[in-house]
């Protein structure tokens, strides 16, 4: 670890941030924080019980009624002066980022951009809230409909995309009027720890957002759940958990927000552009090391131009450089623990036993951290688990197809419908795959789709609700209708 790495972790709070103020855990416990390309300690954070995930829940519910009556121009004004400050502390944010969670330093600097983009729309967006006024049908009266924050909510975010999951969640909260507690991911704390100091430095007032890292997800969460103040949970990781916080917050008919588990496809058609789908394969698949809940999961690839295909991805595969982020030209880090690597050696294995054949990586390599090496496996089998499971990691699997209704049966199915990736050059065609796919999100011809200005979420058990976009803040306000009757 160099002096300037040193140097940064130095200024991370790693305690706890609740009514304003830095606190250790109260049972005075710490976790750790390993860089997985090499596997060293790089901080003890502090490890927060139920009491303090309480205490969090108290200070949001403390403030909430001020925040909620605080002018919506100076909620936005705050939004826009946290997007400023994180500009100005993108390469540090960026770094940060990458000795927690291992990904190349230039995908962790497109993070930055991306995930700043949510506290510029959302600033925009806390001054656009409207309603309507108008006579009823009747003329006795007129109607009122105001929008209301939900009060107070607790998000729980994953560790793929330390600050871009945080922002996404933060940013309408804070716009709408809402009071946070959020749990950061255990693997990646620090990102979100260091972004508390600058909305703190951007004039956010005490008590607005608490933040409780915790080794002990269940445990805490379980009590700020069921806590009838509570009115929103938010989540971001796999169908499994998702499932289970439903339930939970199924007593308390709490609004929630669910992004989930993906199995996006990733079809050619026989009239694509090959370079334009090669592209953004590589794009679709490789970003963040393939760990993503949008990473193309399934190459559903037409038989006429499969091999074709696969040569182009192999050859652009096979050129890839693995390392440490933070080494310059890498484009594969780590995955974020062993864990990782041995899912995608089982999954990779799998399907070769079924009769799919390696033709890129197909390795895991010796520490110290945790690598996989970029992998190209072609000629997958049905009932191979690589197709019905999701991968989060940095293998692409292709299967063929013949005709277009057998690639659309192919593409839906799974359980989830987060994404999906279309190439073809018929216009006709492409508006067939958005009105057949089953997936919240499409890109046609486009193998990166997220914006801030658009709404990220999914269909079946993908999820429910819509982070982003002028839908993003509907999901933290309530409809009030009002009837004044004629005088």
């Amino acid at each position: 670890m160099n002096e300037r790495e040193k140097a940064l972790l130095a200024e991370v709070e790693t305690r706890l941030f609740i009514s304003g103020e830095w606190a250790d855990s109260s049972s005075g416990r710490t976790f750790e924080v390993r860089d997985p390309s090499t596997n060293e300690v790089i901080a003890h954070v502090a490890d927060a019980t139920a009491e303090d995930g309480v205490k969090a829940l108290d200070a949001a519910a403390a403030v909430q009624e001020e925040w909620a009556a605080t002018p919506p121009r100076v909620r936005s004004d705050i939004l826009r002066r946290v997007f400023d400050i994180v500009r100005e502390r993108a390469d540090d944010i960026a770094l940060l980022m990458t000795l927690e969670m291992g990904k190349p330093l230039a995908e962790a600097k497109g993070e930055v951009t991306y995930g700043n983009e949510f506290n510029r729309w959302f600033s925009e967006e806390a001054v656009r809230i409207s309603g309507r006024y108008g006579a009823n049908p009747e003329g006795t009266g007129r109607i009122i409909v105001s929008q209301r924050p939900v009060g107070p909510s607790f998000f729980i975010t994953p560790w793929n995309f330390p600050l871009a999951m945080v922002t996404r969640k933060i940013a309408p909260a804070l716009a709408a009027g809402c009071t946070v507690v959020i749990k950061p991911a255990e693997l990646t704390p620090l990102t979100t720890l260091f972004f508390t100091r600058l909305l703190v430095e951007a004039g956010l007032p005490a008590g607005v957002v608490n933040v409780v890292p915790t080794s002990a997800a269940a445990s805490l969460s379980a009590p700020i759940i069921a806590d009838p103040r509570l009115r929103k949970l938010s989540f971001t990781g796999s169908t499994e958990v998702g499932r289970k916080l439903i339930a939970q917050a199924a007593d308390g008919v709490l609004r929630v927000s669910m992004e989930l588990g993906g199995n996006a496809p990733f079809v050619v058609f026989e009239d694509a552009d090959l370079d334009k789908a090669v592209t953004g394969a590589m794009l679709a698949k490789f970003r963040n090391i393939g760990q993503a809940c949008t990473a193309a999961n399934r190459f559903i690839v037409h038989e006429s131009v499969a091999e074709e295909f696969a040569n182009r991805i192999t050859e652009r595969v096979q050129k890839m450089k693995i390392g440490r982020g933070t080494e310059e030209g890498v484009e594969i880090g780590p995955l974020i623990d062993a864990d990782a690597v041995a899912k995608a050696a089982e999954l990779v294995s799998d399907a070769t036993e079924r009769g799919a054949t390696i033709v890129a990586g197909g390795e895991k390599l010796d520490g110290p951290g945790t690598f996989y090496q970029p992998t190209v496996v072609t000629g997958v089998r049905p009932g191979s688990a690589i197709l019905r499971e999701e991968i989060f990691g940095p293998v692409l699997a292709i299967a063929t197809f013949s005709t277009e209704d057998e690639a659309v049966r192919l593409a839906n199915d799974t359980e989830y419908g987060l994404v999906s990736y279309v190439y073809t050059e018929d216009l006709q065609r492409g508006h067939r795959m958005i009105e057949r796919l089953e997936t919240g999100m499409m890109g046609l011809n486009a193998g990166v789709i997220s914006n801030a200005a658009a709404p990220f979420g999914g269909v079946k058990q993908s999820g429910v609700g819509r982070e982003g976009g002028a839908e993003g803040i509907h999901e933290y306000l309530s409809t009030k209708y009002t009837l004044v009757p004629n005088a």
